[in-house]
């Protein structure tokens, strides 16, 4: 009894597909393995390293940069010093992404203060597509409106009944 029930945990061929590994011309992506893998892409090749001329973050997964990368801002500041923070955690660790979040938001505000700075005073409901959403989902910005308000008001007023005391 023993040998018989050993046997058929063993024979699996009743369940539909199974084995598929087994004989290549069953695998669906079998054609398109290479043994090596081809190097460079399918029909292209790999471009030559793009020069780097300012810090660039990759992933620590990775052993290297990319051959060509985006160099639109470079990292400086105190948003710099976060998103440096942020590339010694794996891709995998929420930290990181929460991290570049808040390294987005301090650059915005480093942003603003080198425009306050620079004597220009910035046009933030332009900049921050208010009057596309005024044209597109005005209920949506009704109401941040109202709760911008309602938040801005309380703190005011926390901020006034402080000084009272």
């Amino acid at each position: 009894m023993d040998t018989q029930q050993s046997k058929s945990q063993r024979d699996f061929s009743h369940i539909q597909g199974w084995g598929a590994d087994l004989d290549h011309k069953n695998r669906p992506a079998y054609p398109m393995e290479r043994t090596p893998p081809r190097l460079g892409g399918i029909h292209w090749t790999q471009p030559e390293q793009q020069p780097v001329r300012m810090k660039v973050y990759h992933s620590i997964e990775r052993p290297s940069i990319t051959p060509v990368f985006g160099t639109s801002v470079a990292p400086s500041g105190l948003s710099g010093k976060i998103r440096d923070m942020a590339y010694k955690l794996s891709e995998n660790d929420l930290r990181h992404w929460l991290l570049l979040l808040a390294a987005d938001r301090v650059n915005v505000m480093e942003g603003i203060g080198q425009d306050l700075l620079g004597g220009r005073i910035p046009n933030l409901f332009a900049e921050m597509g208010w009057k596309a959403e005024l044209k597109h989902n005005p209920a949506g910005l009704a109401r941040k409106a109202l709760i911008t308000s309602a938040v801005v008001g309380l703190g005011y007023l926390l901020i006034r009944r402080r000084r009272f005391r």
